[in-house]
């Protein structure tokens, strides 16, 4: 909470001294913390069916999504394929979790369904991010099964994390080798790789505050000024430019605590990696899409999270007895 309250405080300090807007930061905040509260208890409560519950509506909301974001804001070229993936992806993940959160062996099988079938549905969506990063999320969960040192793999799930940002800045920053960064264009869209080096280039000028948060498509180049959201679709690159370092430093300490926080859960060691490879994937597409901008996204890692380290009240009775 306090992490949370520094990034809300962070955004209102960078809008004051550019008259920015901070509204979408406020949102994204506010949603994160909602989710997380209510996945605290509804996973106290509920520690299988609150998951399932979850994974239905993010399985819902993904086919919703092109329907519910008509408009020129997430019009081509850019679209909402980072807020498909994330949202699939969590709901694989929650699916994992209820598998996991049950003690009948055989009820494990049937609540893992459909988080193959999610995985299904993202290449029948034409998803490719969501279907690989939700296989993904489903072979991590199998195999976090037979891991007792969870503190490892939680550390690797953060430093794997990290190529994606870099791969994002050194093609900003037209370091990487020519025939690389031209296969990396080709699938990015030239277009996003315009924005990020927009955004690239206001954040080397502003290192301190930033431009202010929601300026970027006003003061960032052409491409910016194109952009049907006014976003450089990369959250690192978006807080480099808008609040400066210090918002960088918050976004990456917030991952970083979230990792912490299912280290030291109480709930069972598979399901807290299950968690993990699913707010890391979220990290990536985060990186190179305009993921968080989608309030439907931001709740669901709350409720993730929440669910992931609640301490099922039934077992804290079970403890208590003894």
């Amino acid at each position: 909470m306090v992490l949370l309250g520094a990034c809300a405080g962070w955004s209102l300090i960078t809008a004051a001294a550019h008259d920015g807007r901070p509204e979408g930061m406020l949102l994204a905040v506010l949603a994160m913390a909602a989710g997380h509260a209510v996945g605290r208890v509804s996973g106290a409560l509920l520690p299988v069916a609150a998951p399932c519950a979850g994974a239905a509506a993010g399985l819902a909301l993904a086919l919703a999504l092109p329907g519910l974001s008509a408009g020129p804001r997430y019009a081509a070229p850019l679209g909402h394929a980072g807020g498909t993936a994330a949202l699939l992806t969590l709901a694989t993940a929650a699916a994992c979790c209820a598998a996991w959160a049950t003690p009948v062996p055989e009820l494990r099988l049937v609540l893992r369904l459909p988080a193959v079938g999610i995985v299904l549905t993202a290449a029948v969506l034409g998803s490719v991010a969501g279907s690989v990063a939700s296989a993904a999320v489903l072979l991590c969960s199998l195999a976090a099964g037979s891991v007792s040192r969870r503190g490892v793999c939680l550390l690797g799930l953060a430093v794997s994390a990290a190529p994606a940002a870099g791969t994002a800045w050194a093609l900003a920053a037209g370091v990487l080798p020519g025939g690389l960064a031209r296969v990396l264009e080709g699938r990015l869209g030239a277009h996003r790789v315009a924005l990020w080096q927009d955004a690239l280039h206001l954040s080397a000028r502003n290192r301190g505050l930033g431009i202010g948060p929601g300026r970027f498509g006003e003061l960032g180049g052409t491409a910016a000024q194109l952009s049907p959201d006014g976003r450089p679709h990369s959250a690192l690159l978006q807080l480099a430019a808008e609040q400066g370092v210090v918002g960088v430093f918050l976004f990456v300490a917030a991952f970083c605590w979230l990792l912490h926080s299912l280290w030291r859960s109480p709930r069972s060691t598979p399901i807290a990696l299950t968690a993990g490879a699913a707010l890391t994937a979220l990290t990536v597409f985060a990186a190179v899409s305009n993921a968080l901008s989608f309030t439907a996204v931001t709740v669901g890692a709350g409720l993730l999270a929440g669910w992931a380290t609640a301490r099922p009240w039934a077992r804290a009775g079970a403890e208590l007895r003894p």
